[in-house]
């Protein structure tokens, strides 16, 4: 039988109006995830807030003790819940992820979060390399536009090549309404 954890990666005050790097529809993601969270706590299963942090003092992004560098109000842990720190997009690399899932004989991983193109993605490859099952929420994450030999990509589109590519072998991706539904 399976035991599922829920991820939430990165939700931080850095990534909405006003921040360092804002990405294109934070709020409307973060409730998704508050749904999906509330499905977890409900049902009490194990929830892994992943917060990022930057290790390089000249980073403009999560510096560690300010605002930006919170977790948003929309998902904030609760007393209990398990809150890891990282410093790097893959939430399992020098973290203690890995052990936590395990100790907890997890074996199905759902993942929500910020950016889609980056820390959503490296952190869903790695658990699937990992053995975890993943099951990844689109609209429960957000990215941004980005650019590359002078043109650039749409958030939208950069967030939908990566959710497909993540579907051809490390995840089943699903939209809030179809995971709360299933």
């Amino acid at each position: 039988m399976s035991k599922k954890a829920l991820i939430v990666i990165d939700i931080q005050n850095d990534y909405f109006e006003n921040g360092a790097i804002e990405l294109v529809k934070p709020v409307e993601a973060s409730l998704k995830a508050r749904k999906v969270i509330d499905f977890f706590r409900e049902n009490n299963l194990p929830i892994v807030h992943i917060q990022h942090l930057s290790a390089d003092p000249n980073m403009p992004i999560f510096v560690p003790g300010t605002f930006g560098s919170e977790i948003h109000e929309n998902v904030k842990p609760l007393e209990g819940e398990k809150v890891i720190q990282k410093y790097y997009p893959n939430s399992f690399r020098e973290t203690d992820l890995l052990d936590y899932l395990k100790s907890n004989a997890i074996t199905e991983v759902v993942i929500t979060g910020m950016m889609t193109h980056m820390c959503v993605d490296s952190t869903t490859r790695a658990a699937k390399d990992l053995g975890f099952d993943c099951t990844v929420i689109g609209d429960a994450c957000a990215s941004r536009d980005l650019e590359i030999n002078g043109k650039t990509v749409k958030a939208e589109d950069v967030h939908n090549a990566f959710l497909s590519a993540l579907t051809f072998f490390y995840a089943k991706v699903q939209n809030t309404g179809e995971f709360l539904s299933a």
